[in-house]
């Protein structure tokens, strides 16, 4: 997401849907020159993932540095495998 803010990015979990939604401000700052080709993107923008097992919500961790959004979500305890000992008689 390079070009956005933090501040205008909005990531919210629901129903085991993960929606990233923001928005990129348009550019006005047009110098005095001629331009051959000039394409800038500007607008609102949404995603949504969801996700095929139960998360953790209380533990979902959003990380913005240099223009990449680092999202760590947590699987569920109930849906993380865990060992089962076996006892030898």
């Amino acid at each position: 997401l390079p070009g956005i803010s933090p501040e205008d990015l909005n990531v919210t979990l629901e129903d085991n849907v993960l929606t990233v939604q923001g928005e990129v401000k348009e550019d006005e700052t047009i110098e005095e020159e001629t331009y051959h080709l000039r394409e800038r993107c500007f607008g609102s923008f949404s995603r949504s993932l969801r996700f095929p097992v139960p998360v953790n919500a209380g533990e979902i961790v959003a990380e913005y540095e240099n223009g990449i959004l680092k999202l760590t979500v947590p699987k569920a305890e109930e849906v993380k495998p865990r060992r089962i000992e076996i006892k030898a008689s």
